[in-house]
């Protein structure tokens, strides 16, 4: 670790942060990794516990790997690892990813969706991730996907920095990404209207109807006055290709989020191999080590410069229908005329889709 300390940019490569961000990590969980000294043996440091972790996450390497170089028995990274991660996650997720609580930090996020991507009343960006997992004991097809692998799923809702906002982890891989959103506490708290968002106002000073502010997302969530998603079936006239246009180019924003998560924690490169239990803390500590480590160094590391996971556009308009209510529908429609419109178009977006 010492010499490490000694060159910034090999300890980047080490454990993903700078050294002042490893030492504020360190300030922040020593306490809780803190363990007594016995008659028998010296503890392990806190230190030594976080670089391990660490290098763990940030390599992608086995337990094997690290018993070598560190010299500590398999087993002792094992319960390592999982105390470390649970640590991180409980001293950081109340700083790093909470949910705002005001109707101002709701707009500041909304203003940098219209700034980034053109798309105003947007609160965020919401997607699932298939997290590779070794088949659990006793699972059955319970974790088995669509993708014919075994995983649990990170379900998050993403700011336009790339920041999670919220994250749910765990669920089968087997279930899909709407029913997971509608059994999450922030679902919960969007339909009962306590999340404290903006009221509902006109997306221009040219109309005169208000628009709620929306989380979007792809066309496996199911359309809500509160949740956008592109239209489906084929053959759609140009008002509602500008609208799924203009929709999956502000939505990039969660696929990219989860590209740089995996990029820069490249335990996310193979299968997880502990148990379901370590692996959800194991993913819960990386998107707030994501959080913090985005708002203690910046964003000019080269992991940022990544491409989304998959692609930013695809086929949306196969879509299958999903039945929707009249309300959010009409919601839906008054984005799509406000795309086409005078005030609400960009210049590219004919090119872009076609037209």
């Amino acid at each position: 670790m010492c010499q490490l300390r000694q060159d910034e940019t090999k300890f980047f490569n080490y454990f993903r942060m700078s050294i002042p961000t490893f030492d504020d990590l360190l300030r922040r969980v020593e306490i809780s990794l803190t363990r007594q000294d016995t008659t028998m043996r010296a503890s392990i440091s806190p230190e030594e516990k976080l670089a391990i972790c660490l290098r763990y996450l940030a390599s992608g390497c086995s337990f094997k790997d690290l018993h070598y170089s560190y010299r500590i028995g398999i087993s002792t990274i094992s319960y390592i690892v999982r105390e470390v991660t649970s640590n991180i996650w409980a001293n950081l997720h109340n700083e790093f990813m909470q949910l705002p609580t005001t109707s101002t930090a709701w707009e500041q996020i909304s203003n940098g969706f219209q700034s980034r991507a053109n798309f105003p009343h947007c609160i965020g960006a919401v997607d699932g991730k298939q997290i590779r997992v070794k088949k659990p004991s006793n699972s059955g097809s319970m974790y088995f996907n669509y993708k014919d692998y075994f995983s649990i799923i990170l379900l998050a809702v993403v700011d336009s920095e790339y920041r999670f906002i919220y994250v749910s982890v765990g669920s089968y891989g087997k279930d899909c990404d709407s029913s997971i959103f509608k059994g999450t506490t922030f679902w919960k708290k969007l339909t009962e209207n306590a999340l404290h968002l903006p009221i509902p106002r006109p997306l221009s000073e040219h109309s005169n109807t208000n628009v709620p502010f929306v989380i979007i997302g792809d066309e496996g969530f199911a359309l809500n006055d509160n949740l956008l998603r592109p239209y489906g079936r084929t053959h759609l006239d140009k008002v509602k290709r500008v609208f799924n246009y203009r929709l999956t180019r502000a939505r990039r924003y969660v696929e990219c989020a989860f590209g740089i998560l995996s990029n820069k924690w490249r335990i996310f490169h193979r299968p997880l191999d502990v148990n379901v239990e370590t692996a959800i803390w194991v993913v819960k500590a990386c998107t707030v080590l994501h959080n913090f480590v985005r708002q203690k160094d910046g964003f000019d590391f080269q992991s940022d410069q990544i491409e989304p996971e998959i692609n930013c556009f695809p086929n949306i308009l196969n879509a299958q229908s999903i039945r929707e209510g009249s309300s959010a529908n009409s919601i839906r429609a008054t984005f799509a005329e406000y795309f086409v419109s005078e005030v609400g178009s960009v210049p590219w977006q004919d090119e872009s889709i076609g037209f």
